[in-house]
């Protein structure tokens, strides 16, 4: 193999790299949104099961805050999983276009 191919390789092995990192970023702000989504759906479950021991209508304001949060909480983590699924997949796209230009990514990748 040519020394020039080699270092065109090499470029591309860190290329690939760079966007398998990337992606283990996605994947770790994937899970934060699960996590993040998860939080309101634990916060109204405890509401529900301890509703016997107040009045709703005495602590509406507090619910219309904490639902409100919730909403929020829910929107937060509905993003962090949504942006994080789209930039999973331009990753993975974009190491499928560099092991289409490189047999030898294709099997070190595979």
């Amino acid at each position: 193999m040519p020394e020039n191919q080699l270092i065109n390789e090499g470029m591309l092995i860190n290329e690939v790299q760079l966007l398998l990192a990337e992606k283990r970023t996605s994947l770790a702000a994937m899970r934060t949104g699960i996590a993040v989504f998860a939080l309101p759906l634990t916060v109204l479950s405890f509401l529900i099961a301890t509703s016997a021991f107040y009045n709703a209508a005495d602590v509406a304001t507090m619910l219309v805050v904490v639902f409100l949060l919730c909403a929020g909480l829910l929107g937060l983590g509905a993003y962090l999983m949504i942006r994080a699924f789209f930039r999973i997949h331009h990753y993975d796209r974009q190491i499928a276009l560099i092991k289409s230009r490189s047999e030898l990514i294709a099997q070190i990748v595979d």
